[in-house]
């Protein structure tokens, strides 16, 4: 049958591309920066701090949300005229 040699080359540089990824993986985790060490921030925000960013993230999502709605709106009436006006 035609083109088994070319399946066969297709199949033989998946393979190599697949071994090839594995091993960048492997050296960029052995050259990373990561020596083990746990994290540690110190918390100096007060709970007066945690409130006010608490309640501004409130205020944009729901502002996020208001925009969204409107948008919507204007759109899904564009349609319906468009929609009435032609049928």
């Amino acid at each position: 049958m035609g083109g088994e040699g070319s399946m066969m080359h297709m199949i033989h540089t998946l393979r190599n591309n697949k071994s090839m990824l594995s091993k960048r993986k492997d050296r960029r985790v052995i050259n990373s920066s990561f020596s083990g060490k746990k994290l540690e921030f110190e918390n100096t925000s007060t709970q007066e701090d945690l409130v006010k960013i608490k309640l501004g993230l409130q205020k944009e999502r729901k502002q996020k949300l208001i925009k969204t709605i409107v948008v919507f709106s204007i759109v899904m009436i564009t349609l319906l005229s468009v929609f009435i006006y032609f049928f």
